[in-house]
């Protein structure tokens, strides 16, 4: 097996290894033994922390290749060139090996087939060890969602309907400043926070921008990295600064119904697209239907959830494929209703699924208006 890229951006490399550098690096498994090729600059601290049997120097490999009359001494040339020394002819690469390689790779006659995604199937299936890991990251997301509503609640309605903090307009960018700020401290890296309101919470990944208002629904969805760890948390919460209309108060009971019956079913040997289903069909009966309004499409039209990890999106998926669930998975629990006249309505959890049920993972308490 081998890999070259910089696991600080790659999760197979940070998995395999339990380095996290932002310049690419070779990792090089054969059998039951791993090495990595590492620079001057990272091979201290590699050889503290790399959770791995051989550290190599990659000026001394370049050295040693160029004394037996190699001239090309790049990643790939050095990979190459451990290989052959190796006697290995084959070797299985990740799916998003960089094509340049895998010709490099292929001139010096060595066989490059492709691997699955994610790389290590065993990352589906969390160890205790990440398990906690991923709680701990959640505690810093949650810590993040804290502050933005604390934030809120210190806002007060101008006669506009726009929300003041300390005689400014409240934001969507002054909200996400306060929230990515707790997120630091406690210990995240913050990735494109989302605060959004009104209609913009009709899409669900727009981030937010401009002037926040009172008695309409915001979408705060925080999803930091631990700085530590390298585990995403991952949580939405809606929230209100006022009153909800009623019509807003059905749609928000309604997705936290839908997120209930998924809590209800999933566990080990569930198809998760079963349960994608029931969430649908019971939108539809609440009178929350899905489809194109012929302009944009609302209702739920994104899927009930997705595996968390060293990445913020990674198999399996609960939605309209189907999937079946393993123990060990861990997968949030997010399903949603948008429709533009009213905002949209997100609720978000993460679980630990296990042969008889899931474990919620997240501690944060759901309240609309504040």
């Amino acid at each position: 097996m081998l890999i070259i890229a910089a696991s600080e951006v790659d999760a197979d490399l940070l998995y395999a290894t339990g380095l996290s550098a932002p310049d690419p690096f070779i990792f090089l498994q054969t059998g039951r033994r791993s090495a990595v090729v590492l620079s001057d600059l990272e091979i201290d601290r590699g050889r503290r922390q790399a959770r791995v049997n051989d550290v190599l120097s990659l000026s001394q490999v370049q050295a040693d290749m160029r004394a037996a009359g190699w001239r090309a001494a790049g990643l790939a040339d050095v990979a190459a060139w451990l290989l052959i020394k190796r006697r290995v002819r084959s070797v299985r690469v990740p799916g998003s090996f960089p094509l340049r390689y895998a010709e490099l790779l292929r001139r010096r006659r060595l066989r490059v087939v492709a691997g699955e995604i994610p790389f290590f199937r065993e990352r589906l299936r969390k160890r205790p060890e990440e398990v906690r890991h991923l709680a701990a990251a959640l505690r810093i997301a949650e810590c993040g969602v804290e502050a933005g509503v604390q934030c809120l609640k210190s806002s007060r309605p101008g006669p506009d309907g726009i929300l003041r903090l300390g005689g400014e307009r409240l934001t969507s960018e002054r909200l996400r400043a306060t929230i990515d700020s707790a997120v630091l401290f406690a210990g995240g890296i913050p990735t494109q926070t989302i605060v959004a309101g009104g209609i913009q919470a009709c899409d669900p990944h727009e981030v937010g921008h401009g002037p926040l208002r009172a008695n309409q629904a915001i979408i705060l969805d925080v999803y930091p990295r631990a700085a530590r760890t390298g585990y995403f948390g991952d949580i939405t919460r809606t929230v209100v600064r006022g009153r909800a209309s009623e019509a807003l108060k059905r749609q928000y009971h309604t997705v936290a119904e839908g997120q209930q019956i998924a809590l209800r079913l999933l566990r080990a040997g569930v198809d998760g697209s079963e349960v994608h289903a029931r969430i649908l069909e019971h939108f539809e009966a609440a009178g929350f239907p899905t489809g194109s309004n012929g302009r944009r499409m609302q209702g739920f039209f994104h899927g009930t959830g997705h595996g968390l990890g060293l990445e913020i999106h990674e198999p399996p998926r609960v939605g309209p494929v189907a999937q079946r669930l393993e123990s060990g998975n861990v997968v949030t629990v997010e399903p949603g209703l948008y429709y533009p006249a009213r905002g949209g309505v997100r609720l978000e959890d993460v679980v630990v699924i296990g042969p008889r049920g899931n474990r919620n993972l997240t501690r944060l308490p759901k309240v609309l208006e504040i």
